[in-house]
């Protein structure tokens, strides 16, 4: 078993890099087409593969291209089958995270919740695995506040990092009342770029299909590339819908993908990292498009 899912993985690994490559290629091949038709200079980092490019543009269309992609087989059950979140801490949680992670339960439906205890990472995953999890969810904290989430897809990845902050329970929310255990819709907004629609994949497949009476609505917004997270219930009075929130709320901010699960940190690739410390880091937008 450890060898077949070693190979599973590197089948898996292997076709994203190839995917990257021939992304990168057409990306190229793209530019040059644009640059030709609209009888412009050729850009200055194609000048040396222009020619062999062009050589290829008369024999290509646009064909079946995008159709079958690794994103297929790390979602390929998603709203066909019901994921299944296992929630977890890091070792030796105060009781303020414990809090958070039973309110994070009632968050995604399906969900269980796990003391961490002293199992190792290794541990987590082979046993989410055997029990076909489709998720792990870890949070983490600093001196007893939540300020780091971890979302891991399983069994190959990816695995996405998020620090937490403004984060603010459901029992510090004033009249909060009770919570619908109906599945949510999800209202995405601002996700434009070509990581914000794969940041949106990577939240979006932890809740299943909702019913069209459902209602409860959670929402993700990027503002300043950070997602704000907003649980309400609604319901209508008088022909108007009244908007109640539930929580928990808070601010995520993404600052790293790995292409592996999180047992594998160690020999796993990264798809996308936050450089903070770059001449226009404070100018760019990622999550959404300029």
């Amino acid at each position: 078993m450890l060898r077949r899912q070693a190979r599973l993985r590197r089948e898996y690994i292997y076709r994203k890099t190839i995917e990257e490559r021939e992304r990168t290629i057409q990306e190229k091949k793209d530019k040059l087409k644009n640059a030709i038709d609209e009888n412009k200079q050729i850009p200055t980092a194609l000048k040396a593969d222009a020619i062999s490019l062009q050589k290829t543009l008369n024999w290509e269309d646009e064909g079946a291209d995008g159709l079958t992609t690794s994103i297929d087989d790390e979602y390929r059950w998603a709203g066909v089958e019901d994921p299944k979140i296992m929630i977890t801490t890091s070792r030796d949680p105060s009781s303020k995270l414990k809090q958070f992670a039973k309110e994070m339960k009632l968050v995604f439906p399906n969900s269980q919740r796990i003391n961490r205890g002293n199992y190792r990472m290794e541990q987590l995953m082979d046993a989410c695995r055997a029990n076909d999890i489709t998720d792990v969810i870890m949070v983490q904290e600093h001196r007893g506040v939540p300020d780091g989430l971890v979302v891991c897809h399983l069994p190959y990845g990816p695995t996405a990092f998020f620090t937490l902050a403004n984060v603010v329970m459901r029992h510090d929310i004033p009249d909060v009342g009770t919570m619908s255990e109906a599945y949510p819709h999800l209202i995405f907004r601002n996700f434009t770029s070509k990581l914000g629609l794969r940041v949106k994949d990577i939240l979006r497949y932890l809740f299943p299909v909702p019913k069209e009476d459902s209602r409860r609505v959670m929402t993700f917004g990027v503002e300043d590339d950070y997602i704000s997270f907003r649980h309400h219930i609604y319901k209508f009075e008088e022909r108007q819908v009244q908007l109640k929130e539930v929580g928990p709320r808070f601010e995520m901010k993404l600052y790293k993908i790995v292409r592996g699960t999180a047992d594998k940190l160690n020999i796993a690739d990264d798809e996308w990292v936050h450089r903070p410390y770059m001449n226009t880091a404070r100018k760019r937008k990622f999550l959404s498009a300029e």
